[in-house]
C-alpha cells in the first residue's frame, strides 16, 4: 500500500505520518516513510536526527545512481520504521515534483521501493501545483489531515481537486480525512456533509503530542520510555488513536473519488456556519474553538 498524507502547512501532517507509520509497523507491516519536503524534518522523530537527503546524496555523487547505495539513504528509525528523505530544489529554484520523482527512481534503482507492506509520503503544505501533486502518481490513497478550521478545510478541498484529477489516470483514491488538534468537529462534519467523505480518527488537542515532535520522538516511544506507570497509560490512550487508523488503513478501504466543492461555495457554506455561530447566545465561544472568524465576503 502507498499512502500521501497531505494537509495545510503546519496542521500536524509529520507528526501524525509518523505515529501512524509506527502503529503500521506495530501492526507487522514493513514501513518505509519518505518526507517529501525541503526541510526534510518529516522522519525526525522517528530517528532523531535529520537524516541526509535524496537529493543531497544524489548530487554528492554526480548523479551516478551506480555508486549510491541502500544504507546512503534509507535509515532505520524507531521500531523498525525505514525512513528516507527526498529533499528539494534550492530556494525559489527546481521543481519539488522532480526531486519525489527522482526518490523513486532511486529507490527502484536500488530495488527497494517494493520491497515494503507500507510506503508512506508525507508532503509539505498544500497542493498548489503539479509538482507538490507527484506522490499522488505513485499512491493507492490520500490521507488528508485537517483541524476545525476555515484555513485548514479550503486547503483540504484543494487537494481534494487534486486527487480528483489524479484519479483520472491512476488507481487512487481518497481514503479520508483524519481531525488534528482539535476539541469540536463541527465545521469538520459541515464540509463532509457537503463533500461526501470518511473521517478516520479525530486527534485531540493534547500537548503531549506537540511536545513529542519537539523532543525528536514519536508518542509510541515516549510511552516506552516513561518511568512512570500514569505517564505510560496517558501515551497508551493516545497511541490508540493511530492505531484505529492504521487499522482502518489495513481493511483496504474501497476509498472515495470525491467532488471538491467551488470556492464560492465553500466560502458560503463555511462563512454562513461561523456567522451563525456568531449571532447565537455562546456564538464568541463557539467561533474561538472553531478557529479565528475569516475575514472575507459571503458569494
Amino acid at each position: 500500500m502507498k499512502l500521501s498524507v497531505y494537509g495545510k502547512g503546519g496542521i500536524g501532517k509529520s507528526t501524525t505520518s509518523c505515529n501512524i507509520s509506527i502503529a503500521l509497523a506495530k501492526r507487522g507491516q514493513k514501513v518505509l516513510q519518505i518526507g517529501c519536503d525541503p526541510k526534510h524534518d518529516s522522519t525526525f522523530t522517528l530517528t532523531g536526527f535529520l537524516i541526509p537527503t535524496i537529493i543531497d546524496t544524489l548530487q554528492a555523487k554526480d548523479y551516478h545512481y551506480e555508486d549510491v547505495w541502500a544504507e546512503d539513504v534509507i535509515y532505520e528509525g524507531f521500531d523498525g520504521v525505514h525512513c528516507v528523505e527526498a529533499g528539494g530544489p534550492p530556494a525559489g529554484a527546481g521543481c519539488g515534483g522532480y526531486v519525489v520523482g527522482e526518490t523513486v527512481k532511486l529507490l527502484k534503482e536500488l530495488n527497494a521501493f517494493f520491497e515494503y507492506d507500507v510506503i508512506l509520503f508525507d508532503v509539505l503544505g498544500d497542493v498548489v501545483c503539479g509538482g507538490f501533486a507527484a506522490p499522488l502518481n505513485y499512491s493507492d490513497y490520500c490521507l488528508i489531515v485537517t483541524d476545525n478550521g476555515f484555513d485548514a478545510l479550503f486547503a483540504a478541498n484543494r487537494i481534494v481537486a487534486s486527487v480528483r484529477e489524479k484519479a483520472r489516470t491512476h488507481p487512487l483514491r481518497l481514503v479520508g480525512l483524519v481531525g488534528n488538534r482539535t476539541l469540536k468537529r463541527d465545521l469538520i462534519d459541515k464540509y463532509v456533509e457537503a463533500c461526501p467523505m470518511p473521517v478516520l480518527e479525530m486527534l485531540p488537542l493534547i500537548e503531549d503530542i506537540r511536545l513529542s515532535r519537539v523532543q525528536g520522538q514519536t508518542v509510541f516511544e515516549m510511552a516506552q520510555k516513561t518511568p512512570f506507570r500514569e505517564q505510560k497509560a496517558h501515551f497508551h490512550l493516545i497511541c490508540q488513536h493511530f492505531m484505529n487508523i492504521a487499522d482502518q488503513l489495513l481493511t483496504e478501504p474501497e476509498g472515495v473519488i470525491p467532488r471538491e466543492l467551488p470556492d464560492s461555495t465553500l466560502f458560503s457554506l463555511l462563512s454562513e456556519f461561523y456567522f451563525q455561530s456568531q449571532s447565537s447566545p455562546q456564538g464568541s465561544d463557539k467561533v474561538d474553538k472553531a478557529g479565528a472568524t475569516p475575514n472575507f465576503v459571503v458569494f
